[in-house]
């Protein structure tokens, strides 16, 4: 098994999911590189939630030769995974090569930046635009951002989530690399949710962003600096 359990998250130690992380980490990786990075994570990370968490069902199956038994995914047809813009973008894409039936949903979030983080390590989110499809009972939502920092973002976003979804399956909190204070308040804040992470580090920098991290993912994804 490739996902471990860590107390605050469960943390993904694939070694494809490894490696591609410490390419995107690296500050001499470009952007095209840096996109297609997070794209090939977010396919290996949704993989992994197959892999751990989903079930499979013996079935019936007629090959050119013989009849046989075969072993299939259940609620594949089932999940939906929510875009949290802009850096996720990449990272869904990546998710949809492993669940390319799954609903989307969209909610655009940002800390204020200029506003600082308060004492207690939180931001002031603002909520630009939300679009969710219905969650049903039998589903399994993936709510995905690259990075937790502080927590703030990720916490406001599922307070829309759980606002439209009266029952799901599962809800996995998705993420490249994760701050433990981050980790620690989303889990508090929503302790239904799972956190899946492919790194915790160190800590947060006075700014409220991660060390070691990798940067900014949204500015190296865009090229926006």
């Amino acid at each position: 098994m490739t996902i471990e359990d860590r107390d605050d998250a469960y943390l993904i130690t694939h070694a494809l999911a490894t490696d591609t992380l410490s390419r995107l980490r690296d500050v001499d990786t470009e952007q095209v590189a840096f996109r297609k990075g997070l794209v090939k994570l977010g396919r290996i990370c949704g993989y992994e939630i197959i892999d751990g968490a989903m079930e499979t069902e013996y079935v019936p199956v007629e090959t050119p030769l013989a009849e046989t038994t075969g072993e299939r995914v259940k609620g594949l047809d089932d999940v939906v995974i929510i875009n949290v813009l802009r850096a996720a973008t990449p990272f869904v894409e990546g998710l949809l090569k492993a669940f390319p039936r799954a609903k989307q949903g969209v909610i655009s979030a940002g800390r204020d930046e200029e506003a600082g983080m308060t004492e207690d390590g939180e931001f002031p989110i603002t909520i630009d635009y939300v679009k969710l499809p219905e969650i049903r009972p039998d589903d399994t939502v993936i709510v995905a951002d690259p990075m937790l920092a502080t927590g703030s973002t990720m916490a406001a976003v599922l307070d829309h989530v759980l606002d439209e979804a009266d029952d799901f399956e599962d809800l996995f909190v998705l993420s490249a690399v994760s701050a433990p204070d981050g980790l620690v308040r989303v889990g508090e804040a929503v302790p239904e949710a799972d956190l899946l992470t492919v790194a915790i580090d160190d800590r947060l920098d006075e700014d409220g962003f991660i060390l070691p991290g990798l940067g900014d993912a949204g500015d190296r994804a865009f090229r926006t600096v």
